[in-house]
């Protein structure tokens, strides 16, 4: 019996990306957990679009990536996992989740992440950023990746 799907937040994607990054290792080995149970592994288009932004600006802890690597990994990545689409119903979602949960800025990009997982049927979320999703635990079920 396959495992329950699972969302992938885009921090895992960068970790996993980025053999020198200290999330490496946690990233590689809770996917391959996750691929060894059988849970269908999902991202969105949001999610591959937040991995280019993140991957290719400088950071202090690694160089960025030429462009035409990030759209390599980005390509690789629409094929390995299931997308899901964040269409109408989904800002309808997160409009009423702003309301209840109130969050403002980058935190609404990680607010949108929860009605994406909802409208597909989806609960569990492999992040290393649980501080911005704990307060939907009565919506999704973290997967917390200690930070590393």
């Amino acid at each position: 019996m396959a495992a329950d799907p699972a969302f992938i937040d885009t921090n895992v994607l960068v970790y996993i990306s980025r053999p020198v990054s200290p999330g490496h290792a946690r990233a590689r080995i809770a996917l391959g957990q996750l691929e060894k149970d059988g849970a269908p592994l999902w991202i969105s288009r949001q999610v591959m679009r937040e991995y280019l932004a993140v991957v290719t600006r400088p950071q202090v802890t690694a160089p960025p990536l030429a462009m035409a690597s990030a759209v390599g990994d980005v390509r690789r990545f629409r094929s390995s996992f299931q997308v899901a689409e964040d269409g109408a119903p989904v800002l309808d979602r997160l409009l009423f989740l702003l309301d209840r949960y109130p969050g403002a800025g980058k935190q609404v990009h990680d607010t949108n992440i929860v009605p994406t997982m909802v409208e597909h049927g989806l609960r569990r979320l492999l992040t290393f950023n649980t501080a911005d999703f704990r307060r939907f635990s009565g919506v999704i079920e973290l997967e917390p990746l200690p930070v590393p």
